[in-house]
C-alpha cells in the first residue's frame, strides 16, 4: 500500500439557518490518497484495490470514529480516482471490503453503506453521502459530508474516503419512510 497523505476533517454543526441545534452534530472523515497501481491500464483483476479498502479501513477507523463527540449513527463512503484512472478503480477500493472495518469500528451497521465514486482532478470535491447505520429509512439521517484536498488526487492517485456522524441533520424534519405519495 503506497499511501502519500492521510487527512482527518472534523466538523462539529452547532446550528443552521440561525437557529442553534438541540445536540450538536459531529461529522469526521478519514481520507487517505494513495497511489494507484492500475493507471493508464485496463486491468480484469482489481483484487489489489479491494484488499487496499480493506487495509485503509482497518488502519483508519478507530482514529476516524474515536474523533466523534457520541456514538457513530450513521456512516459513508466515498472515492476520488485521479484522471490517469478509471472509476472502476475508485469502486474496487471502497465496495468489496471496506465496508466491514467501517462497521467493526461502530460496532455493527445493518444498513448499506451509501459511497459515491467519481474521476476528477486534484481538488476535486466530492459528496460523501452519509446514512443511519441501521434503518436505511430514516430520513433524517440522510445526509452528506463534502470533502476534498486541495493537492489530490493527482493523476495517478486515488482519493478514498470514510465518514461517520454522530446524528443525523441538526433540524430533521422528513421522519422515516417508506412513505407513499
Amino acid at each position: 500500500m503506497d499511501v502519500r497523505k492521510i487527512v482527518i476533517l472534523h466538523e462539529t454543526v452547532f446550528g443552521e439557518a440561525g437557529r442553534g441545534a438541540a445536540s450538536p452534530v459531529t461529522r469526521v472523515a478519514g481520507i487517505a490518497v494513495v497511489r494507484n497501481p492500475f493507471v493508464g491500464r485496463h486491468v480484469e483483476d482489481l483484487g489489489a484495490l479491494f484488499d487496499l479498502g480493506g487495509q485503509l479501513g482497518e488502519e483508519m477507523m478507530e482514529e476516524v470514529v474515536a474523533r466523534l463527540r457520541g456514538p457513530a449513527v450513521s456512516y459513508g463512503k466515498a472515492a476520488v480516482v485521479g484522471a490517469l484512472g478509471e472509476f472502476e478503480h475508485g469502486g474496487a477500493c471502497i465496495h468489496p471490503k471496506l465496508g466491514k472495518p467501517m462497521r467493526a469500528a461502530i460496532g455493527g451497521g445493518k444498513a448499506v453503506i451509501p459511497s459515491n465514486v467519481k474521476v476528477g482532478p486534484p481538488g476535486t470535491a466530492i459528496d460523501v453521502p452519509l446514512g443511519h447505520k441501521d434503518e436505511p429509512w430514516s430520513f433524517d439521517h440522510f445526509d452528506t459530508l463534502t470533502v476534498s484536498v486541495a493537492d489530490s488526487p493527482r493523476p495517478d492517485e486515488i482519493m478514498v474516503v470514510m465518514a461517520v456522524a454522530d446524528g443525523g441533520r441538526v433540524h430533521p424534519r422528513c421522519g422515516s419512510g417508506p412513505v407513499t405519495t
